[in-house]
């Protein structure tokens, strides 16, 4: 109680001493003696677990670089994806710990850290995969089909580029909701590599598409690269969590946390092999 207490006090006292888009520097976070955090519910991106912590690879990559830069506490707020950048900017929290995908329409409006991790696409349909989908462009090429993402998640970019109609997308509110919309009103649901196998994990009547082809986009096929996001006014705590970040990523205890939850060695070599300023110009 007393540490809730804490928290709404400091935070109120915070807010009221930053007011409009006066950044909040290292000082002040460490004066305040936490930092607030934000993921969205999505296993094994980010998640809130039973009681009450932060878990997946943004939250534990964030809580170890944070301690680095003494920082021992975060105060976490669960978020639906689609909420995470209007929440950063409406400063309703200091940075996302999502594993978003770091775009050139996002990096508009956010500021990221350099690529914490790596990933592909990937489809989740009823058992038995009964239209026999093998990549996004199957479904552009019968119209009746019907694919479900989670609101605000990039998705959406990759299915309309090999020619799925918006009239065949379904969007949902969470991640959470893919498996009754797959049995329901849906022939698939699009998301990434890990939280389709998570789902299909969790699932009885639904499978990862398996072999999966990610989709080509300009030429390319589409990988994500995820990354902490933070407001572009907030450069000195920034610049201290993307330093302490790069570093942290040198370690085998960075390598550990990937690794634990799905990621291969080539998944964790491909973010190292990116760099922020060229997602963010579309490279």
């Amino acid at each position: 109680m007393h540490k809730t207490i804490r928290y709404g006090v400091a935070a109120l006292a915070l807010a009221a001493g930053l007011g409009g888009a006066q950044a909040l520097t290292m000082d002040e976070v460490k004066k305040a003696g936490y930092i607030q955090g934000a993921t969205a519910n999505e296993v094994p991106y980010g998640y809130m677990k039973e009681d009450g912590s932060a878990a997946g690879i943004g939250p534990d990559v964030a809580i170890a670089v944070l301690k680095r830069m003494g920082i021992n506490e975060v105060n976490w707020t669960v978020t639906p994806f689609g909420t995470l950048i209007p929440g950063l900017k409406a400063r309703r929290f200091a940075f996302a710990a999502a594993e978003q995908n770091i775009s050139p329409e996002r990096c508009k409006q956010v500021t990221f850290t350099e690529p914490n991790s790596s990933y592909g696409e990937g489809l989740l349909v009823k058992k038995g995969n009964p239209k026999k989908l093998t990549t996004y462009a199957d479904i552009a090429k019968d119209p009746s089909l019907k694919v479900a993402v989670v609101s605000g998640a990039n998705n959406i970019d990759f299915l309309r580029a090999v020619g799925v109609k918006d009239d065949q997308i379904v969007i949902i509110q969470a991640n959470a909701d893919a498996l009754s919309t797959v049995q329901s009103r849906a022939d698939a649901y699009a998301a990434t590599e890990l939280t389709v196998s998570k789902l299909a994990e969790g699932g009885k009547d639904v499978e990862q598409v398996r072999p999966f082809t990610d989709p080509i986009v300009k030429g390319k096929p589409v990988r994500n690269y995820g990354g902490f996001a933070f407001r572009p006014e907030d450069k000195d705590l920034y610049a201290a969590f993307n330093k302490a970040l790069v570093e942290f990523r040198k370690t085998d205890d960075y390598k550990k946390i990937l690794t634990s939850y799905g990621l291969s060695a080539e998944s964790i070599k491909a973010a190292e092999a990116k760099n922020v300023a060229d997602l963010c110009e579309g490279k």
